[in-house]
C-alpha cells in the first residue's frame, strides 16, 4: 500500500470521525409549534390579496379572496413618510398607482389618494378598477377587517434604509396593540429584518425564512450533515426553484416537515403544479389565482 493510499484513509478515517462525533453532539431540534401554523388541511394565501383578479393589495382584492374562502393573505409592508405601516410592494408608486415616486416621500394621507387600479389590467384585458376608489391600506386597517383570517406579512424596507431600522420595533407595537400574534407570520428576504423583529417577539410569532435561512436548510439537506441544522423559521414560504436549485422535492420538504416547518409555495398559478406541490407534502399555496386555487384543491 503506498504513501498516497494511507493519507487518503486517514483523511477518510478522520472525516468519517468528525462526521460521528457531530451526530453524537448535535440533535436536530423541531420548532415549537405557533398557532397561526395549525390548520389539517393545506392552506390557500392569496398573493398581494389575489393580484390578477383585483389590483394588488387593494380593498377589492382582499375582499374578493375572502369570498372566495381563502386561509389568508400573503401581503408586503411598507413605512410612509410620516412612520405609518402600509400594506404595498414596491419601493416606488408608479408601476401599480398613478403617483410617482418613493412610498418612503409620502405621508399616509398623500398616499390615500393614489389610485391603485389605475393600471390594473383585469382578465378581459379591460381597465375594470381605473377611478373606482381603489386605496392604499394600512396594515392595522387589514387586521381590524380581517381578524379570522391568517396574515402572512413581509418587511420590503431593507435594513440599512431609515424606514427599515425602524420597522421591526413598529411593527411589533402594531401587533402587539391588536393581539395579533397568533395570527400572523412575520417573514423578509432580509434575514437581518426577521431577527431584530424577534429581539421583540421573542418567537412569540410565528416567522417565516429569509434568504440566507432557505440557504442554509438547503445545504444540510443536500449534505450528510442534516443533524446540524437548527432552523430559526417556522415556516418556509419558497418558489419551486432557486436558480439552479430545485426546491420543491417530496424529500426536501420531507426533511423540513421533520422539524415541524411545514412549506408554502409562491407564486403559483398553475392548477396542475398546485396539485402537485400538495401531493409532495407541501402545506399552503400563495397565488395571485385564489379562484383556481380553491378549485384545484377543493377546499371549502
Amino acid at each position: 500500500m503506498g504513501k498516497k493510499t494511507n493519507v487518503a484513509i486517514a483523511i477518510a478515517a478522520a472525516a468519517g470521525a468528525a462526521w460521528a462525533s457531530t451526530k453524537a453532539l448535535s440533535k436536530p431540534l423541531s420548532r415549537t409549534a405557533k398557532e397561526a401554523l395549525e390548520y389539517e388541511q393545506p392552506i390557500i394565501l392569496a398573493h398581494r390579496g389575489g393580484s390578477a383578479l383585483a389590483p394588488e393589495c387593494s380593498p377589492a382584492a382582499f375582499e374578493n379572496a375572502a369570498k372566495l374562502g381563502v386561509h389568508g393573505f400573503e401581503i408586503d409592508l411598507r413605512l410612509t413618510k410620516d412612520e405609518e405601516i402600509i400594506v404595498f410592494h414596491d419601493e416606488y408608486m408608479s408601476r401599480v398607482t398613478n403617483f410617482s415616486g418613493r412610498v418612503a416621500d409620502y405621508t399616509l394621507d398623500e398616499l390615500k389618494k393614489a389610485d391603485l387600479g389605475y393600471h390594473f389590467v383585469d382578465l378581459n384585458g379591460e381597465y375594470s378598477y381605473r377611478d373606482c376608489g381603489e386605496h392604499i391600506m394600512t396594515l392595522g386597517e387589514l387586521l381590524d377587517k380581517y381578524p379570522q383570517m391568517l396574515i402572512n406579512m413581509d418587511i420590503k424596507d431593507a435594513p440599512p434604509t431609515y424606514e427599515g431600522s425602524l420597522m421591526p420595533s413598529k411593527l411589533w407595537r402594531l401587533l402587539e396593540e391588536k393581539e395579533a400574534f397568533q395570527r400572523v407570520v412575520v417573514t423578509s428576504f432580509y434575514d437581518d429584518q426577521i431577527d431584530r423583529f424577534n429581539l421583540y417577539a421573542q418567537n412569540t410569532v410565528a416567522l417565516g425564512a429569509g434568504e440566507k435561512e432557505v440557504r442554509k436548510a438547503y445545504t444540510a439537506f443536500t449534505s450528510q450533515f442534516k443533524h446540524l441544522y437548527h432552523p430559526k423559521a417556522d415556516v418556509f414560504q419558497i418558489p419551486v426553484k432557486s436558480n439552479m436549485f430545485p426546491l420543491d422535492s417530496a424529500n426536501f420538504i420531507k426533511f423540513l416537515t421533520s422539524l415541524n416547518i411545514p412549506v408554502h409555495y409562491w407564486t403559483i398559478d398553475d392548477p396542475n403544479v398546485m396539485r402537485k406541490l400538495i401531493k409532495n407534502g407541501a402545506k399552503g399555496i400563495i397565488t395571485d389565482r385564489p379562484d383556481l386555487a380553491i378549485e384545484a384543491l377543493k377546499l371549502d
